[in-house]
C-alpha cells in the first residue's frame, strides 16, 4: 500500500492540533463544571485523530480523483497527484481508518455512558457515523458538499459545536446555553482555517469548478469574510468571560487573539492568493494555543 512516508504525508498530521482544540476547550468547559476523566480525554483525542485522518484521506482521493489537486494549485503536493499513492491503496486506507475510528470512538461512549445510557450511546453513535459521512463527502462523489460551497458550515457544525459541546458532555452529561459560545467561537476559527485555503486556491478552485465559498463571494469579499470570523471568534470569548465573570487571571487564554490580530493585518494587505499559504499555520497554531491556554486557566484558576 506504499511507503511510511507517503501515507504519513497523505494523512496531514499538521491538521491535527487544530482538530484538538474543540476535544480540549470541551475539556476546560468540563473542568469549569468540576468533571474529568484522564482516559475519556485520551479516546477523545485518539478518535479525534482517527476521524481527520480518514478526511485528509478521503479529501486527498476525492481531489485527486476529480482533478483538483494539479500543478494550479498552491501548497504541498498531495499523494494522488504525485503518484505516491494509487487511487485503489488510497480507498483501502480510508476504509482502514474507518474501521480504527470508529473502534476507538465505541472503546469512548462505553467509558462515558456504559450501558446505563442507551439513549445517549444511541446519539453518540449516530453522531460518529455523521462524521464519517461528512468526512468522506467533503470531497468525495458526485455531490460532494465542499464543491457546493458547503465545507464552511459542516467544519463549523463538526469542529465547533460537535467538538466543544459534544467532548464537554461525554464527562458532564450535561450543557449550559453559555456554553455554546466558545464552541461557536472554536468553530469560527475553525472555519478561518478553511476559508484561508480557500482564498489561497481561488483561482485554481475556480478553474476546475469547486465552488467555495470564496468562489462564489470572490477573493476581496473572501478577505471580508475572514475578517467577520475571527473578530466574531474574540467577541465570542469575550462575551463567554463577561457572562461567567470570569477574572483577568482566568483570562490570560485571550492573548492567543494577538497573533490572530496581527495575522488579518497580513491577510488585509494581501493581493496575490499564494501569499496566504504561511497564514494557515499561523491560524490553526493561534487556535490550538488558544484552547491549551483556556484548559490551563481553568485548571490553575477555578
Amino acid at each position: 500500500m506504499g511507503n511510511t512516508k507517503a501515507w504519513v504525508q497523505a494523512a496531514r498530521l499538521r491538521t491535527l492540533p487544530l482538530s484538538f482544540s474543540g476535544i480540549i476547550v470541551g475539556t476546560g468547559l468540563a473542568v469549569m463544571e468540576g468533571q474529568f476523566d484522564g482516559t475519556i480525554f485520551i479516546l477523545a483525542l485518539l478518535t479525534t485523530v482517527g476521524f481527520q485522518v480518514t478526511s485528509n484521506f478521503a479529501n486527498d482521493y476525492g481531489d485527486g480523483v476529480k482533478g483538483t489537486d494539479n500543478e494550479d494549485r498552491i501548497g504541498p503536493v498531495r499523494a494522488i497527484q504525485s503518484g505516491s499513492i494509487t487511487r485503489d491503496s488510497l480507498k483501502k486506507g480510508i476504509i482502514i481508518s474507518i474501521v480504527i475510528s470508529m473502534l476507538i470512538a465505541i472503546a469512548l461512549i462505553y467509558l462515558a455512558f456504559g450501558f446505563e445510557n442507551f439513549f445517549y450511546i444511541l446519539i453518540f453513535f449516530v453522531l460518529g457515523l455523521l462524521s464519517v459521512w461528512a468526512a468522506i463527502k467533503y470531497t468525495v462523489g458526485s455531490n460532494a458538499y465542499g464543491y457546493r460551497g458547503m465545507g464552511d458550515l459542516f467544519v463549523f457544525l463538526f469542529f465547533g459545536l460537535l467538538g466543544v459541546l459534544g467532548s464537554m458532555f461525554l464527562y458532564t452529561k450535561s450543557l449550559d446555553w453559555n456554553d455554546v459560545l466558545p464552541a461557536v467561537a472554536i468553530g469560527f476559527l475553525c472555519v478561518a482555517v478553511l476559508n484561508l485555503n480557500n482564498l489561497r486556491d481561488a483561482v485554481s478552485d475556480k478553474k476546475h469548478g469547486k465552488i467555495t465559498m470564496v468562489v462564489k463571494m470572490g477573493f476581496d469579499n473572501g478577505k471580508r469574510y475572514h475578517f467577520f470570523l475571527i473578530l466574531m471568534a474574540l467577541c465570542c470569548f469575550a462575551l463567554f468571560i463577561w457572562i461567567e465573570g470570569l477574572s483577568w487571571k482566568t483570562s490570560f487564554f485571550m492573548l492567543a487573539f494577538v497573533p490572530l490580530l496581527i495575522h488579518l493585518r497580513k491577510v488585509g494587505l494581501t493581493q496575490n492568493p499564494g501569499d496566504l499559504d504561511p497564514e494557515l499555520k499561523k491560524v490553526a497554531l493561534s487556535t490550538f494555543l488558544l484552547a491549551i491556554l483556556f484548559l490551563i486557566s481553568v485548571n490553575i484558576f477555578l
